[in-house]
């Protein structure tokens, strides 16, 4: 079965963007301009596996949930925009996984400086993602084998042709 469709059905269709940022400690990445995920150079952070199973979607405090505070899922986490561009897609997805899915910031985009809470369906069961963001111009960057049970921040960096994620 495609990703997309799997990923589609699960996804809960929010956002909330957050001003928040934070230290962080450990640093992968990527380079890639691949829709498949085949080929695509890996980079880890690795940490044991505890989780919960069906996909990743920005957090919105405007939308109707049922999901209470201790409905969390291991997965969630917050992605910080330290590019110095525009993210205008942004892809999770099971490592597992061939295809990358939908873009779960649907038309909105995540500028610079800014951060988006990414919040997952509690009963989600897979600890490694990837991830993949992509500007307005098509260019994209991918880090893969994310441990997302272990990981709380992730902080994207774009320096001298080169982007790296440091996770926290």
């Amino acid at each position: 079965m495609m990703k997309n469709k799997i990923l589609l059905g699960s996804l809960t269709l929010a956002l909330f963007v957050t001003g928040a940022c934070s230290s962080t400690t450990n640093s992968n990445n990527a380079n890639s301009n691949s829709a498949n995920k085949n080929g695509n150079a890996n980079t880890n952070a690795s940490a044991p596996a505890n989780s919960n199973n069906t996909g990743a979607a920005p957090a919105n405090s405007s939308s109707s949930s049922n999901t209470a505070a201790n409905d969390t899922a291991a997965q969630d986490f917050t992605l910080h925009n330290k590019t110095g561009v525009v993210i205008d897609k942004l892809f999770v997805s099971p490592s597992d996984k061939e295809e990358w899915g939908e873009d779960i910031l649907g038309q909105d985009t995540l500028g610079d400086g800014q951060s988006v809470e990414i919040k997952f369906h509690p009963k989600e069961k897979a600890p490694k993602w990837d991830l993949k963001v992509q500007d307005s111009s098509g260019n994209s960057i991918e880090w893969h084998d994310l441990n997302l049970t272990e990981i709380s921040e992730v902080t994207l960096h774009y320096d001298n042709g080169k982007g790296t994620a440091e996770v926290k």
